[in-house]
């Protein structure tokens, strides 16, 4: 069985960089029922006891075809949901420290590059959809995009995503409304990069 992400934090706490009502919303409804639904469908194709992202990487092995296209969808959705919301927070870390600060260094030449490639992703994406920052069990980093409920995972492309910006409108529409801009902006000062850093360790370890 796949469990959804329990916030622990009060639904208020993001303010005023998302609103209560977008957080009751989008945790409490979106996020619950792909949850609900992956497993749904999990359970019928006999998959529930698998790592979800054991799963998404092997969504051709599910014979039929509904209940792939199901999987690929609604268990897309949990597992994005799931690193989106465990990786902000009213008080996380502002930027990442050790070998993954170097290693960001290294790749996108700053901290403040990575955060603005990580903005053109996500203002690019051509409606709903996401995007990364990933990393491969050698430590290299990734920055991609993807529609959708799509993830490198399921894009085959060896890469797991540690940073995950949602630009499905359910997101952010309530408080910004058409300015996506404004809100990726936002999403940066409640980003924590210590939960970044304990899954770039999980990755590499």
């Amino acid at each position: 069985m796949f469990n959804q992400y329990q916030l622990p934090y009060g639904s208020d706490a993001l303010e005023p960089v998302i609103d209560a009502l977008t957080v009751e919303t989008h945790h409490g409804k979106h996020h619950a029922a792909y949850t609900k639904n992956l497993n749904d469908a999990a359970e019928k194709a006999g998959v529930s006891d698998m790592d979800i992202e054991e799963l998404l990487g092997s969504l051709d092995k599910i014979s039929d075809e509904g209940l792939r296209k199901a999987i690929r969808n609604n268990g897309g959705g949990f597992y994005n949901h799931n690193l989106y919301f465990s990786t902000i927070a009213p008080n996380g870390a502002k930027e990442p420290t050790g070998a993954l600060k170097a290693k960001i260094d290294e790749t996108f030449g700053s901290f403040d590059a990575l955060k603005q490639k990580l903005t053109d992703l996500a203002t690019g994406q051509f409606g709903s959809g996401w995007a990364w920052l990933s990393a491969n069990k050698a430590g290299d980093l990734m920055a991609s995009a993807s529609p959708n409920q799509d993830n490198p995972i399921s894009e085959g492309t060896g890469f797991i995503p540690m940073v995950a910006i949602d630009v499905w409108e359910h997101a952010y529409y309530l408080k910004y409304k058409n300015l996506r801009g404004d809100y990726i902006k936002a999403l940066f000062d409640i980003m924590d990069w210590k939960a970044v850093e304990e899954n770039y360790a999980r990755i590499t370890k």
